[in-house]
């Protein structure tokens, strides 16, 4: 892969976004070239910064992850969103998938099956 793969994360826990940032900085075939706390600033972010990949909390201030993951694929069709939760429910998985969510992850789960779901969906 000679291009990294360029990723936004949408992450309201400021401790989680930065440890999820630097963690997949460190990937030699990453690069997170945003993150915002909100779901209501993430399709502005993915218009401008023109992700491969957007990293989506559920739970998130402004619009929840169904409504940004729905706002993100609308301001740019071509980016696959990875959805992370520590808590959502069956319901609450389908509606991101219907939303247009390529995956959706628990935050628990090892860092190797996260950077595996990005590398997937790039």
């Amino acid at each position: 892969m000679a291009d990294r793969i360029r990723l936004v994360v949408v992450e309201d826990n400021q401790g989680f976004r930065e440890a999820l940032e630097l963690l997949l900085g460190l990937q030699a075939d990453m690069e997170v070239v945003a993150s915002v706390a909100d779901g209501s600033s993430a399709a502005a972010v993915v218009r401008k910064h023109q992700p491969d990949v957007v990293l989506m909390d559920y739970r998130l201030p402004g619009l929840d992850g169904v409504q940004a993951t729905r706002a993100v694929r609308e301001a740019s069709p071509d980016v696959a969103v990875v959805c992370l939760t520590a808590s959502a429910n069956l319901r609450e998985v389908d509606a991101l998938f219907e939303a247009g969510a390529v995956a959706c992850l628990s935050k628990d789960q090892e860092l190797d099956e996260i950077i595996k779901a990005i590398r997937d969906a790039a």
